[in-house]
């Protein structure tokens, strides 16, 4: 049943777009006012414009014909609510504000580790939030998949299907740059799907022999060309390559370059012609899969579910194929890995995929 002090609820996008927000949107919208006739408040451009109290009634009819769109109608953004508030670290009496100001009797948070980071840190200092997990890295704890994680891999498994002609024209290795900071699940599945030859991911260290003599053995054996599909969190020697910190405030980072690094690495090890392909942002984009449509729909409803019986501090989870809830705090401050015994990289290797390590040959 209904609380009777729920009337209007607040809902945000926060951290990178991916697509299937707009599918969250909508299905909460309508909802929200279908089921329990309530009021519902897009926050427009996440934690940021909640504190300045940026937000707009959201109904029926301004969320019609958003399910296909890629991105997010409220925007997004990343950075120090606190201080774009004004404020000292940890001063919450900015939040307070803002819920006053838009008369929200909860919130509906949507993002990856971050934005949940956030939203914890909310509901311990008082305020009623749900949170539903979102990002294409699939790095999010506690739940076995986020939407946005298929279509980006599909947008990799369709550039690499893509790419093999022009490899095999021109008899060169391409090395294929995807997103995945720590996470390697995109490179991985992405690559698995594509047929990718050699696959590196930011959980396992790479033997530069071992990836030379991979696109050797294939040049020998009259498959003059490879696809190498590498994680942008991979490390060069050790070390992350950083193209460039985002702002001094945030104190993130953008990292880019380990294509190139790699490309050239292989070029200059085995004598083979060897360029970068950078996908970037284009795996962001896009309208959704059936997959992630369905999935954000899902998360949607249970999360404003969660809402109206009152359980807060609560993460909406997919486990197998049963939808689920977690205590937020489980699912921030760890992000969930590719494990180096996973099924898939060993299926992988059956196919003859490499890893650019010597124990983890096929035998």
């Amino acid at each position: 049943m209904r609380k009777r002090y729920t009337r209007r609820i607040g809902i945000l996008t926060a951290g990178g777009d991916c697509p299937g927000l707009n599918a969250v949107i909508r299905a909460v919208t309508k909802c929200a006012h279908n089921d329990y006739g309530i009021g519902v408040v897009g926050i427009e451009d996440g934690y940021i414009g909640l504190v300045k109290g940026s937000g707009r009634i959201l109904t029926n009819r301004n969320v019609s014909g958003i399910l296909a769109t890629g991105g997010t109608i409220l925007g997004t953004a990343r950075g120090n609510p606190f201080g774009a508030a004004g404020k000292k670290d940890e001063d919450y009496s900015c939040f307070e504000d803002a819920f006053k100001s838009l008369k929200l009797d909860a919130l509906i948070c949507t993002g990856g580790d971050g934005t949940l980071t956030m939203a914890n840190k909310l509901y311990k200092h008082g305020f009623p939030v749900v949170g539903i997990p979102k990002t294409i890295d699939n790095d999010v704890m506690e739940t076995d998949v986020t939407f946005g994680f298929n279509t980006a891999v599909s947008i990799v498994m369709n550039a690499v299907d893509n790419l093999h002609s022009t490899a095999m024209s021109h008899h060169r290795v391409l090395v294929v740059e995807v997103m995945g900071c720590r996470a390697g699940w995109l490179a991985l599945e992405g690559g698995v799907a594509g047929g990718g030859d050699v696959l590196l991911l930011p959980e396992l260290s790479y033997e530069e022999d071992v990836i030379f003599e991979r696109v050797l053995e294939r040049s020998r054996h009259g498959k003059r060309f490879s696809i190498v599909v590498v994680a942008e969190g991979v490390k060069a020697k050790g070390n992350l390559i950083i193209r460039e910190e985002d702002n001094a405030e945030s104190g993130r980072v953008r990292l880019g370059g380990i294509g190139h690094y790699m490309s050239r690495l292989i070029e200059e090890g085995t004598g083979l012609e060897t360029r970068p392909v950078v996908l970037g942002h284009l795996q962001r984009g896009g309208p959704p899969t059936a997959f992630d449509r369905i999935l954000a729909t899902r998360f949607a409803i249970e999360a404003l579910h969660l809402v109206i019986e009152g359980k807060f501090g609560q993460m909406v989870a997919l486990k197998g194929r049963r939808l689920t809830s977690v205590p937020i705090d489980k699912a921030v401050r760890k992000l969930k890995l590719v494990p180096k015994n996973h099924p898939l990289i060993r299926a992988a290797i059956s196919v003859g995929t490499s890893f650019g390590r010597a124990d983890l040959r096929s035998t």
